[in-house]
């Protein structure tokens, strides 16, 4: 499979990184992976890889501030109104729709969203660890993190760092899998390791207050109903409740359920068996297109 890095502009200017996996001959639906909030399109390599052998065109972005993508110089458009517009741009630009989207978090909400403006470019929703309703918990703990983790000497340290701060998240990865998650977490500047986003994203994240609910996304969720959806939920998952799983359920009842052991916020959609779910997915969404 052939893998490159291609750069788009955003309505503003702004260089958008996208990262494609294609072979030769494509065939069906396109992929188009949607990162989380600090994540990059490095969290969808293994996924990519093991849709090789469906000949499926597999394209990551990285959403501005994030990865390989330019950072904003004004720190209040890490928003889902312009990054909304930055997806829609980077999908026509490249010919990807109507496409099979993979949102993990923030990813998922940007897709929930994309359904009330363009459901034309939506043929399917793999939702990973995220829906309608969002746990307060969840996001203090991760807006506590973002931008602040110590700076770590070397990538076995940033291993060292995730563990002693997501091992709750996350408590049976292994080093290996430690040590892959800090070289998708950090890169490498002169020297430095340094995050793999801007870290003015905290702007992203507004005022949390714990004892507010945040609004509810449950009309941006229905106005998915006429497409084929899957939810994968981390069993450990302190954004996505099995509460709201149940309520999403309820809503839709084609609804696919994966539940992810020993894994929280988010799933890592590594796993062989988790990867052949989301290609069986994947293959009926063609038939319905």
């Amino acid at each position: 499979m052939a893998t490159t890095s291609v750069f788009v502009s955003g309505s503003d200017g702004l260089r958008l990184h996208v990262r494609i996996h294609a072979p030769f001959d494509p065939h069906g639906l396109p992929v188009v992976c949607l990162p989380g909030l600090s994540r990059t399109t490095a969290d969808f390599d293994d996924l990519a890889k093991g849709l090789e052998s469906e000949k499926r065109r597999v394209l990551a972005i990285d959403s501005r501030g994030r990865g390989r993508s330019d950072y904003d110089p004004n720190p209040a458009n890490y928003n889902f109104a312009v990054e909304l517009g930055d997806v829609i741009t980077a999908m026509t630009e490249l010919n990807a729709w109507p496409a099979v989207i993979v949102g993990t978090s923030r990813g998922g909400l940007l897709t929930m969203l994309l359904g009330t403006v363009r459901p034309d470019m939506i043929a399917g929703v793999v939702l990973n660890d995220i829906g309608p309703a969002i746990e307060p918990k969840g996001l203090i703990r991760i807006k506590a993190s973002l931008g602040k983790m110590p700076e770590p000497k070397n990538f076995d340290d940033g291993a060292d760092l995730l563990r002693r701060s997501q091992n709750a998240q996350f408590p049976k990865l292994t080093r290996e899998q430690w040590l892959a998650f800090a070289r998708r977490t950090w890169r490498n500047d002169h020297g430095r390791l340094v995050p793999t986003y801007d870290t003015n994203l905290s702007a992203a994240l507004g005022e949390i207050d714990p004892a507010t609910p945040l609004p509810a996304l449950w009309n941006e969720f229905d106005s998915l109903s006429a497409k084929p959806m899957m939810v994968i939920r981390g069993e450990t998952s302190d954004i996505l409740s099995a509460e709201t799983v149940a309520a999403m359920r309820a809503r839709r009842a084609s609804l696919e359920v994966v539940e992810v052991p020993d894994q929280g916020h988010t799933p890592l959609l590594a796993e062989a068996d988790i990867i052949a779910r989301i290609a069986g997915f994947v293959k009926r969404c063609d038939r319905q297109a």
